[in-house]
């Protein structure tokens, strides 16, 4: 399991408005629905418009040190899509990117999820890396790869 450390210690809100991506009255909204409602507040701020899927993610790449992937520029070969079945990836918004050796990389929109990174080292009896993609990007590779075969 990979050590979860702190780039920084500014909390993902901080960070968005340190950024300009909002402001404190975004902040403020986004944590009232959140405190309604529950759910991850870089997702509540999605949904209520105020920011993007990838200001969220370069955000959590800086807050974490996970890298970022855009994965509309990545071409993943099959053989590592088998890796892991269709609905563990839709059941966690994971996709497998390579493998070398013993060593799997996912993408994954919530790379702070332990039981996800979990389940895939316990089903793959790999040791995992993440990177950080947008769920959009996620699901697009999900039906590209899995769907559309």
């Amino acid at each position: 399991m990979y050590p979860l450390r702190r780039a920084t210690e500014k909390l993902l809100g901080e960070l968005l408005i340190e950024r300009r991506i909002i402001s404190k009255k975004d902040l403020e909204k986004g944590l009232e629905v959140q405190k309604e409602r529950g759910g991850l507040i870089g997702e509540i701020l999605v949904q209520l418009g105020l920011a993007k899927e990838e200001n969220i993610a370069q955000a959590i790449t800086a807050q974490y040190g996970f890298p970022y992937l855009p994965l509309s520029n990545y071409d993943i070969e099959p053989k590592i899509v088998k890796f892991i079945p269709e609905n563990v990836c839709s059941q966690y918004c994971l996709m497998p990117i390579d493998r070398i050796g013993n060593n799997l990389t996912l993408a994954m929109s919530n790379p702070l999820n332990k039981e996800a990174v979990e389940d895939i080292e316990e089903l793959t009896k790999c040791s995992v890396q993440i990177f950080v993609a947008t769920t959009t990007d996620i699901r697009n590779a999900i039906i590209k790869y899995y769907k559309n075969k």
